[in-house]
């Protein structure tokens, strides 16, 4: 089983250059948002508890970040708890509404992705792996407590692995020559 630095250096490595990395921090969250806006309909009463997919989904991803770093775990269910919540509330209001803000964020959070990619010069990282569409939201929030000072000894051995981060995709670190 992968290890919470197996996985974030796997994903790091296709995301080393810093304006990549900023495209995530909107990008990723406007997905993750517009998946729980579009799986929070059809809502099915189980026992008067409203269940959804994007519920179920939340659970699965929180489960799985939880058996990664407690910590961690703690902090993305909060994130995923507050995106279900928020789709939850969005797709009560019109069809059109629902869709159009659904489909609007996904489309446009993917567009801001792609981008990012071009600065890379590389493919997203779930294109090789599709545990990436999950690690990318832990990934945007650990880079986001790097830049706080905080998890020294993470961002320590993720650099080890996949070097530092650079403003220019063309610089190659050692591990890629």
């Amino acid at each position: 089983m992968k290890t919470l630095v197996d996985h974030l250096s796997q994903y790091a490595d296709y995301h080393r250059d810093r304006r990549n990395i900023a495209t995530h921090f909107v990008g990723i969250p406007m997905i993750v948002f517009a998946v729980a806006v579009l799986l929070s309909r059809p809502v099915f009463n189980v026992a008067d508890f409203p269940l959804t997919v994007a519920l179920l989904l939340a659970l699965a991803t929180s489960s799985f970040y939880l058996r990664l770093h407690l910590g961690l775990g703690v902090l993305m269910s909060v994130f995923m708890a507050l995106s279900v919540w928020g789709g939850f509330v969005i797709a009560a209001a019109s069809t059109g509404i629902w869709l159009s803000t659904g489909i609007g964020l996904f489309v446009v959070g993917w567009i801001v992705q792609f981008i990012g990619h071009y600065y890379e010069g590389r493919k997203p990282a779930f294109v090789d792996d599709l545990v990436g569409l999950v690690v990318g939201p832990l990934f945007v929030v650990v880079e986001w407590l790097f830049m706080l000072g905080l998890m020294k000894d993470l961002q320590k051995a993720i650099e080890e692995r996949v070097g530092p981060t650079r403003i220019n995709a063309a610089s190659k670190t050692p591990h890629q020559v």
